[in-house]
């Protein structure tokens, strides 16, 4: 929980604030831009919430915060309200999961709703209220783990949903060596037929990416927008298996058909249509090459 009296000078006066246990993941920052903002490389709170969208905007930052770094200085009377936005939609039948997870540096995670069974797409927080809307919305029948770094809460949810969770030989370790599904090799692995996993080795050795219905594509860590660079990026300082081969990985990107990039960290990027898209990721990989 936030404390007051560890409030970070720069926020601005008023009810929200962030406090100095920040560990600048840029979850508030992107979940509600009007209100925070990044400052002495930790967030801060530049603009009080005005309106009823932007008060609910930082309130879902507030619980998707991974450290409990967001407090109010008086106490919310909206809470129950807030937790049963989450999970957020997207697009379609697409959400944001919320409720950030310390351990995976504050990646976001994501539920897929289908007929044919839900996909909860890397791991989120274990938080009760999550659970229960879950539940509402048919439970859980996959956990698709892109990677080993963003793997959180994922044997509490494999326990109480019975689902089946799915990663890549290559990252699997003491903390996930009982994943019922452990793909190999880097071919693509269909799990369904609007499901495709697409090995993309790079930022780590077993990392996969998760094409559905040929629209979004859960890239974990491979894959984001930068407002920095204003086009989509690769993290250059943040991988830990090899910058050739993610640019390789990159490439294969380019044989598929879709318009949404929903990574784990860095920013989610709609692109007009599937054209633009591939316009986007010429830029991304044009750009990877004049990165050492």
């Amino acid at each position: 929980m936030a404390q007051l009296t560890q409030r970070r000078s720069q926020n601005v006066q008023g009810n929200f604030y962030v406090d100095t246990t920040c560990i600048d993941c840029d979850t508030c920052r992107w979940m509600a831009p009007e209100v925070f903002i990044e400052d002495d490389d930790q967030s801060a709170v530049y603009h009080q919430p005005e309106s009823e969208q932007q008060h609910l905007k930082a309130m879902q930052a507030l619980l998707a915060c991974p450290t409990a770094s967001i407090g109010t200085v008086e106490k919310p009377t909206d809470i129950k309200a807030v937790q049963s936005s989450f999970p957020i939609p997207i697009a379609e039948n697409v959400y944001h999961c919320g409720y950030h997870a310390e351990s995976s540096f504050g990646a976001a995670s994501y539920l897929i709703v289908r007929p044919q069974g839900n996909i909860l797409v890397d791991s989120p927080r274990w938080a009760s209220p999550l659970v229960k809307q879950i539940e509402e919305l048919g439970g859980v029948s996959y956990l698709y783990l892109t990677h080993r770094d963003d793997v959180a809460d994922h044997q509490k949810y494999a326990n109480h949903f019975h689902c089946q969770r799915i990663l890549h030989q290559d990252e699997i370790n003491a903390n996930t060596q009982d994943v019922e599904i452990q793909l190999s090799g880097t071919e693509p692995y269909q799990l369904a037929e609007d499901l495709l996993i697409i090995p993309v080795p790079g930022h780590t050795k077993g990392h996969t990416v998760l094409l559905y219905n040929n629209r979004f594509l859960f890239t974990g860590d491979h894959l984001a927008w930068s407002d920095e660079y204003q086009h989509l990026i690769a993290f250059r300082r943040a991988c830990w298996y090899s910058w050739p081969e993610l640019r390789i990985s990159m490439k294969k990107l380019t044989d598929y058909s879709f318009e949404w990039v929903l990574p784990g960290h860095g920013r989610r990027y709609h692109a007009e249509n599937a054209e633009v898209m591939q316009q986007q990721l010429q830029k991304c990989i044009a750009w990877m090459e004049t990165v050492a």
